[in-house]
């Protein structure tokens, strides 16, 4: 089965960039031509750059390393979230926390002070606990998770960052460069492609185009996953014979 559908591509509109007076000059290679002020993006580079994620994201896979989802605006929130969740990555899908990457240790602090809390919470004598005490808990345990939530199980500074529409992420991508942590990302006609390590140019504001290229993604990692479990048989004349 071919790794990338360009029927499905183009029907889910990846295609589409942004409009010809907000491009950035750098994204010319990627770019097809213009329709009605608006940059239609070349679907072969599209093409070539999902294959590439997805190679990189199945030796990702297969060496069980960290991939962080990022992607806050409205259209892709629901998608990281997901598609993270599904294949167990962690994800920042709200808002990017300043030194998620950079200043780890203490975003590891509070996820244990989320725990602290939580715990505190399940006893069964909370109960009898002030309602001011209740009700501060309640509403720091709800700070840290709006914060934290997709985060909260990332033990490690992740491996690889895949970034929704870089331009917006600004913040994830100057943390993942100062650490030099490899950024795959969906980039649209007015975004610099250097941003990022492996671009995929595309339509990053369709809900349609941003699940397109997220199921290339996810394809990858999960090959990559299934074979850490494929063990090679050695060859027939390396056989030991019965006696």
């Amino acid at each position: 089965m071919a790794i990338v559908n360009v029927k499905e591509l183009l029907e889910a509109g990846v295609h589409f960039g942004s409009s010809a007076s907000l491009w950035h000059p750098k994204m010319k290679p990627y770019l097809f031509g213009k329709r009605n002020s608006i940059h239609i993006i070349d679907i072969k580079q599209t093409v070539r750059g999902l294959i590439q994620a997805y190679y990189y994201a199945a030796k990702l896979g297969k060496g069980n390393k960290v991939l962080l989802f990022v992607g806050t605006k409205r259209q892709a929130k629901e998608i990281v979230r997901d598609s993270a969740r599904a294949i167990g990555m962690p994800y920042v899908a709200e808002r990017w926390l300043g030194g998620t990457l950079t200043n780890f240790e203490t975003v590891r602090a509070s996820i244990r002070r989320l725990d602290d809390i939580e715990k505190e919470m399940a006893r069964p004598e909370y109960v009898r606990e002030s309602k001011k005490v209740q009700a501060r808990h309640g509403r720091e345990r709800r700070r840290i998770l709006r914060n934290l939530e997709g985060v909260r199980t990332m033990n490690k500074v992740p491996d690889a960052l895949f970034i929704i529409d870089p331009k917006k992420e600004m913040s994830a991508v100057r943390e993942a460069q100062r650490l030099n942590i490899p950024i795959i990302g969906l980039i649209d006609s007015d975004t610099d492609p250097e941003l990022v390590n492996l671009p995929i140019p595309g339509n990053d504001d369709g809900i349609r185009s941003i699940q397109a290229v997220v199921k290339v993604l996810l394809e990858g990692y999960a090959k990559g996953r299934s074979e850490q479990n494929i063990k090679t048989e050695p060859p027939a004349a390396e056989v030991a014979k019965p006696a």
